[in-house]
């Protein structure tokens, strides 16, 4: 498991020293020495290493990585060029569509949200492949936990978009005033009907932003 880089690395360096990431160093290891597991693991903390801390501006959460082959590079909700687009992404697409006219791109990788300050983080960065939820527990929590409380400190604006149950739980950890919190349930099939789809968060995140002097996020993928 390679470590994180840049400034990323320096906000998070007191995780490292914690029995917890300890167990789960160890345990991720050994599950990529045994079993196929998603990402590649030079990809598990790509949302970092796209995504410097001094340029976050929006945060989206997800809960782990997509399980088929192929698809998790460590970006939620994105999948590698030339992958089938997965159901969630289809919704969140159509919302851009329905929010700004967003013209649907042919494939699913966001890696131009995350280069434009879009920390792209799912809470669990890594899954067996094929096992949905299998790395739920095993310390991956405890970790972008630290991460998402890194993130409230910072003193630029940051929207969080916090779609479903487990990312909205993640408000507790949200007191800033000077951030914007945006909910909505999740963009799954299951979901997106019940107030997914209406809820504009993109163009609410980019009217923040601007108001707040920041440029806004080019969401039109190419």
């Amino acid at each position: 498991m390679a470590p994180i880089a840049g400034d990323w690395q320096q906000a998070l360096k007191t995780e490292y020293a914690k029995p917890y990431y300890k167990k789960l160093y160890q345990f991720v290891n050994e599950e990529y020495r045994t079993r196929r597991i998603f990402p590649p693991g030079k990809d598990i903390f790509n949302a970092f290493h796209l995504t410097p801390l001094s340029e976050v501006k929006v945060v989206i959460l997800g809960q782990d990585p997509y399980h088929g082959d192929g698809q998790a590079h460590g970006l939620c909700f994105s999948v590698n060029q030339g992958v089938e687009i997965p159901p969630s992404l289809v919704n969140i697409y159509k919302e851009l569509h329905d929010d700004i006219g967003f013209e649907i791109p042919s494939h699913g990788n966001l890696t131009h949200w995350a280069e434009q300050g879009v920390l792209l983080l799912n809470t669990v960065l890594t899954v067996r492949a094929h096992q949905a939820n299998s790395h739920r527990g095993m310390g991956w929590e405890e970790f972008t936990d630290a991460a998402i409380r890194v993130l409230n400190e910072q003193d630029h604006p940051i929207v969080f978009m916090l779609w479903g149950r487990p990312a909205r739980e993640k408000k507790k950890l949200l007191n800033n005033p000077r951030h914007l919190i945006l909910e909505a349930p999740h963009p799954s099939p299951l979901s997106a009907y019940n107030g997914f789809f209406g809820c504009r968060h993109f163009s609410r995140c980019n009217q923040f932003l601007e108001s707040h002097g920041a440029t806004p996020v080019d969401w039109q993928i190419r």
